[in-house]
């Protein structure tokens, strides 16, 4: 049976509410998280400090960390997940925009 397309769009709207909370409180998590590891003391540049977080998401996935060290551009990590990056501008002193 086919639901009508008020009824989907009711659906996605729901859901698009439950993800933006999942990301917020996500966020606001790994935010306290930094803040106690001491990273809102630390004056860095947010992209790099954005990449750092990416490595180490990459570590705990298992993935290989690049050791070039420097900082890093915005091609390949502006595709991630936003909430990464509302982590990222918790943990510089910013808040979850999620």
């Amino acid at each position: 049976m086919k639901k009508p397309s008020s009824k989907i769009r009711d659906e996605i709207a729901k859901l698009q509410e439950q993800l933006k909370a999942a990301e917020t409180r996500e966020a606001e998590r790994i935010g306290r998280i930094a803040l106690k590891a001491g990273l809102g003391d630390i004056e860095i540049d947010e992209a790099e400090l954005q990449g750092a977080l990416e490595d180490l998401a990459k570590r705990f996935r298992g993935g290989k960390v690049a050791t070039t060290g420097g900082k890093r551009g915005g091609s390949a990590g502006e595709s991630s997940a936003s909430s990464t990056q509302d982590a990222a501008g918790a943990a510089a002193g910013g808040t979850a925009e999620a």
